[in-house]
């Protein structure tokens, strides 16, 4: 059945269609590159590496990978987008990116040598300029492809910082399988171990000290995504350099991060300290301010679907509240099971984006299908309402005494469009949703006339 206000396909269109425009052969291309792409970078590295040193290299590479994939996760439990999302950014880093960065880095390289005649001229020329740009630019390629293809699932600031922030521990990941599988070829050669080897040193450098570098490089590209995300779409120029500006911030800490070693005995130490440490320390308070103001666009923006009767009054506190939120599920997972605390956590988050639609709405940010994704997301609320309500009244019973909640009254979306100047539905306000009797909105107005037109009747 066709959604409400979409109209229908033509008959035969689907089946008439190119092939190569059906999702199953789009995501079936996708995952056939991915897996190419893992398996030539794979015989590349054990190439390298020697199968000893690459399980080495593996075993002692891994262990940052789910601190760092539990923070960027955190990051993104107010509004949590699909896992394929960060499934292809994780493989995309580690397979695709990484083979592109290895050929063309090497490439380049070589060529500069061979054009020079001076081959560590090239090597540093490589690591400071080559490298950078090459790597930076392959990482930014699986942003721009979810920002391009998930645009529903790619809506703010957080959203970018986490699918560059995935993308780029899957890169670090095989970069460092790579490093440290070296540095253990190279001590058994020599014959060093302990504290004193090049792996423990290499080790320390990339995994003690450093295992955030490559995520804290991509992900002011991410954030360049994500302000440009925020954007209204007349702002073209806009949201095309804020990524722009993000690649070259992102190209620029790289590059002094990775010349840091060609400034003196104590240069890395001195940009360590100096500058990678204190730009961690800002993005990070960033990227946690930007998680408490959206529970607060949260509690802000909810209330008005409260009042019209699409959700319940201690809904917007409790979906406001990520302790309301947790205990919540367990809530559900307790007296309903899995598929209960399932269901609470999809009304949570599709609750969190409509909240964040109707700020953009309110804001004058929102696309052309702002009604139609409203009413999808209210009907995804409605399934889920059984299980959901009791969790959540339990949770804010729990949490928090009742306060009196202020909302809006409904914006103006439009102008003078299909919905006239009252907002959305053609109605002004919470009387008007609630429809002259107060049974519930009209049906000829509603855009639901499919579901229960108000749930609470006054």
């Amino acid at each position: 059945m066709p959604q409400p206000g979409v109209p229908p396909r033509p008959d035969g269109a689907l089946r008439h269609a190119h092939w190569w425009q059906r999702p199953w052969v789009r995501y079936g291309a996708l995952v056939a590159l991915l897996a190419l792409s893992g398996l030539v970078i794979l015989a590349l590295v054990r190439e390298q590496t020697g199968t000893e040193g690459f399980l080495v290299g593996l075993g002692l590479a891994v262990l940052p990978v789910p601190l760092l994939l539990a923070a960027f996760r955190w990051l993104d439990r107010v509004e949590p987008g699909p896992w394929q999302n960060l499934l292809f950014s994780f493989a995309w880093g580690a397979c695709a990116a990484a083979l592109m960065a290895i050929v063309a880095n090497s490439f380049a390289t070589q060529w500069i040598a061979t054009a020079t005649a001076d081959p560590s001229s090239a090597d540093t020329l490589g690591a400071t300029v080559i490298a950078p740009v090459v790597e930076e630019t392959v990482k930014a390629a699986a942003v721009l492809l979810v920002f391009l293809f998930r645009r529903r699932d790619f809506t703010g600031l957080l959203d970018g910082v986490v699918i560059a922030g995935v993308t780029a521990t899957g890169f670090a990941f095989t970069e460092n399988i790579l490093y440290l599988g070296t540095a253990f070829g190279t001590d058994r050669l020599t014959g060093d171990s302990g504290f004193a080897s090049v792996t423990a040193a290499t080790f320390f450098v990339r995994i003690v000290m450093s295992p955030f570098a490559h995520p804290l490089f991509t992900v002011l590209t991410g954030i360049g995504f994500g302000i440009s995300a925020l954007s209204a779409q007349r702002q073209r120029v806009r949201r095309v350099l804020l990524p722009l500006c993000g690649l070259l911030l992102a190209m620029g800490m790289h590059a002094l991060w990775n010349g840091s070693s060609t400034l003196g005995d104590y240069g890395f130490f001195v940009v360590y300290l100096a500058i990678m440490v204190p730009a961690f320390g800002v993005l990070t308070w960033l990227v946690v301010w930007t998680r408490q103001r959206e529970l607060r666009t949260v509690r802000a923006e909810l209330p008005a679907y409260a009042v019209a009767g699409w959700l319940r009054p201690a809904e917007p506190f409790a979906l406001g509240s990520m302790r309301a939120r947790r205990v919540a599920r367990r809530y559900a997972r307790r007296h309903g099971g899995r598929a209960a605390a399932r269901a609470v956590a999809q009304y949570e988050a599709y609750a969190t984006s409509l909240a964040f639609l109707r700020h953009r709405g309110r804001l004058g940010r929102a696309g052309p299908d702002f009604t139609v994704r409203e009413r999808e997301l209210l009907g995804e609320l409605w399934h889920r309402r059984e299980a959901a309500r009791p969790a959540l009244d339990h949770a804010a019973r729990t949490t928090a005494p009742p306060v009196p909640v202020a909302f809006a009254p409904w914006p103006v979306y439009g102008g003078h469009g299909p919905h006239g100047v009252h907002g959305p539905y053609g109605f002004q306000g919470a009387q008007g949703m609630r429809g002259s009797h107060g049974h519930g909105p009209p049906p000829q107005a509603h855009p639901y006339s499919a579901y229960p037109p108000n749930p609470y009747r006054s």
